[in-house]
């Protein structure tokens, strides 16, 4: 038995029990005639004291070897400590060592094993299995698994079936690039990896599984960033015979369970948001509304006076910034530059001082009177002490800049604070969006999205207009989940597919097998996927994936720890019927 107790588990009142313990050496204190080690497990850390007037020597000597990650096992005493450590649980008692055995000795770690650590992210991602043994990431993958398990939890009372569906797939033209895999049976065809099982889940609901759910890997060849891997997690789901608003209620439900599970927090309604509206309130399709500054559109009240860089624009838009009109004109100028960044890309910024006494100081003064820019306060919703800042140009373009401006506002006034949750729907997005590189109308979600039945007619008029069943669960300003009520009728789907751009021999050699489901009596479906990796994160109170996720990706797609991707020998790409010829220099 390598031990009978963790860690973290012994206490007061084990005083004088005999115990065996096991883990790694955190940190060695040699007095000369005594000893303290901290012994660290998952579970905590326990002090260890060797004493020479108590411990045999041979015992003393082999403790004076122990360096920093060790892994030892030990027998003794628990006792008392004289010097308490109220900061552990462990820290009213200590082992008194009898038995010291190493198990096997480590070299000095690259980076210090602590909570606040020397270590920078490349080192940490390289000895990532180090790196997990930091409180930070052990937590974090700890709070993971308790999320994991409470979704389970959920939808399993909920009667919901886990079914496992294949990772080697055929590859489509929607949606982001597939990874490709070569068969070596099959010479010269390909597998793909899933971007989602979502034409399995489908096929299940004609299978009669009523209510599906699986917790899975997905891929996707895209850039990354902090929130994006080209693996990652989802907690996929797809019920029958249900409409919108049995999907919403489900999922508002598992939200609130996990927010009541694993934060302590209970959320009472979630707010439904058009696209349209949270597009023209605040620029993007996942706000976060835990604060303000809701866009004030400005066209009425700021052209048509001399001003022509408004005059010119397709959309002049503001918000008010709360208790902003104390920045320094350094301060503001520093926005400016902010704004202009490539990132964001707007061409400069007005900006508009609300004073204490009710007047206005702008860098606009030469154009706009007091009259003109209270009218600009009023349609900002601006008080006394606020900063408004206005963009302006074309209208997509201005709002999605104006968007970047308010989060990052939001960061500096400490608005999006990581123990307060605000989530709503955001519904009636549009079924599809033009292309302008391909001359084409895309899929905004994917090709399997039910328009709304009032719209149908609109594909072949204004298809731009043609709204879809579909609908974002967002959280403190990321979409967490997000889902459609599906076509379960092949004319319907033959429609949407020649919308999107292709031939009937197209469709039927892409999708023709769930064309041919259709056939065979597919009830009304829909579903939804959470992304789990996101969601684990917000609820951990972070937006960075990467800590949540035991062995991630840098941020050109790499896992530095096993170097991969790497390239392989020309004896396996000829057995799949590869020949990659290197170009002459």
């Amino acid at each position: 038995m390598y031990r009978s107790h963790t860690n973290g588990a012994l206490r007061i009142e084990h005083v004088n029990q005999e115990v065996t313990l096991s883990g790694w050496v955190q940190k060695s204190r040699d007095k000369g005639f005594m000893i303290w080690v901290d012994l660290r497990d998952r579970y905590g850390i326990t002090q260890l004291i060797f004493d020479e007037e108590r411990t045999e020597a041979a015992v003393i000597e082999k403790a004076k070897t122990l360096g920093r990650e060790f892994v030892i096992q030990i027998k003794g005493k628990v006792i008392e400590r004289e010097a308490k450590n109220k900061n552990i649980p462990t820290g009213d008692i200590e082992i008194l060592v009898n038995e010291l055995e190493i198990l096997n000795e480590a070299n000095l770690p690259p980076f210090t094993i602590e909570d606040e650590t020397d270590g920078g992210e490349d080192i940490r991602m390289k000895y990532r299995y180090l790196d997990i043994r930091r409180n930070p990431v052990k937590n974090n993958l700890i709070f993971r698994s308790k999320v994991t398990q409470e979704v389970r939890n959920y939808l399993s009372n909920q009667d919901f079936i886990e079914v496992e569906t294949p990772y080697l797939i055929k590859s489509t033209p929607e949606g982001a690039r597939d990874f490709i895999v070569p068969s070596r049976m099959n010479q010269g065809e390909f597998y793909a990896l899933p971007q989602s099982p979502q034409t399995f889940k489908q096929l299940l609901m004609v299978g009669g599984m009523d209510k599906y759910f699986q917790i899975v890997k997905c891929f996707r060849d895209e850039d990354l960033r902090a929130d994006r891997q080209p693996e990652f997690t989802q907690i996929d789901c797809e019920l029958a015979f249900v409409e919108q608003e049995d999907i919403l209620g489900i999922f508002e439900g598992m939200t609130r369970h996990l927010l009541q599970k694993v934060n302590n927090v209970e959320i009472g309604d979630f707010p439904r948001m058009t696209f349209e509206h949270a597009m023209k309130t605040y620029g993007n399709d996942k706000p976060d509304i835990r604060f303000g500054m809701e866009f004030g559109e400005l066209n009425s009240v700021a052209q048509q006076k001399d001003f022509k860089v408004f005059n010119d624009a397709e959309l002049v838009v503001g918000i008010a910034v709360p208790g902003a009109a104390s920045y320094t004109r350094k301060e503001i100028d520093k926005l400016i530059s902010w704004v202009k960044r490539p990132q964001v890309g707007a061409l400069g910024m007005v900006y508009v001082k609300c004073n204490e006494d009710g007047t206005f100081k702008s860098s606009v003064d030469k154009f706009y009177n007091q009259e003109d820019l209270a009218a600009w306060a009023k349609a900002t919703g601006a008080k006394a002490g606020d900063l408004i800042c206005v963009l302006s140009g074309p209208a997509n373009k201005t709002r999605a800049q104006l968007s970047a401006l308010r989060m990052e506002l939001a960061e500096r006034l400490d608005l999006r604070k990581a123990n307060e949750f605000a989530p709503l729907w955001v519904i009636d997005f549009p079924l599809l969006e033009w292309d302008e590189e391909t001359e084409r109308y895309h899929a905004m979600h994917h090709p399997f999205t039910s328009p709304k039945l009032e719209d149908i007619a609109l594909l072949d008029t204004d298809p731009g207009k043609v709204r879809a069943n579909a609908y974002d669960l967002v959280l403190n300003g990321n979409e967490i989940g997000g889902g459609s009520i599906r076509i379960h009728d092949k004319e319907t789907q033959s429609l949407m597919f020649k919308h999107l751009g292709f031939t009937p021999e197209e469709a039927k050699e892409q999708f023709g097998f769930l064309m041919n489901a259709f056939e065979y009596g597919a009830p009304p479906h829909g579903g939804l996927a959470f992304g789990l990796d996101r969601l684990v994160a917000i609820l951990g109170g972070q937006e960075t994936i990467r800590d949540f996720i035991a062995f991630p990706k840098n941020n050109s797609g790499r896992d530095v720890m096993i170097n991969a991707p790497a390239p392989v020998t020309e004896a396996v790409l000829s057995e799949v019927n590869i020949n990659i010829t290197t170009p002459k220099e």
